[in-house]
């Protein structure tokens, strides 16, 4: 059993796929035509990080419900995690690429953290290994 995808309702897919793959380093798995259910076009777009089996699915709000969920999809919480193996590194591209960052890095017991906004404007937490 394991977590395949999950779905970021984002505003737009290009600024997504940018944010994804050019910021954060991700890759981009498919960005494939598809339609709604009612048929509509729409974009199957999936991105995940190098080596990772669960991917992201990028998913452009359809209608004023899904369009309130963007950047709020877990209520304001930082929901996502995202592990890197350089904490210095990743944190100083990711200042350079703009990204805004809710607070300054800090140490806990399990390592180097610090909180992000994503493209869509959901929180995340940057985590790296304890400095030695």
């Amino acid at each position: 059993m394991r977590v395949e995808r999950f779905t970021l309702v984002v505003d737009e897919y290009d600024a997504a796929i940018r944010f994804f793959t050019e910021v954060l380093g991700f890759e981009l798995v498919e960005d494939s035509p598809s339609l709604t259910n009612d048929g509509r076009p729409k974009r199957w777009v999936v991105v995940r990080p190098p080596g990772a089996e669960t991917g992201i699915l990028l998913a452009r709000a359809d209608g004023e419900r899904q369009a309130a969920a963007v950047g709020n999809q877990v209520a304001g919480r930082v929901g996502f995690f995202l592990h890197v193996d350089d904490f210095e590194a990743t944190f100083q591209r990711m200042v350079a690429a703009g990204v805004e960052f809710a607070s300054e890095p800090r140490t806990e017991p399990y390592g180097r953290v610090v909180v992000f906004v994503d493209v869509a404007g959901n929180r995340w937490d940057l985590i790296g290994p304890a400095p030695s």
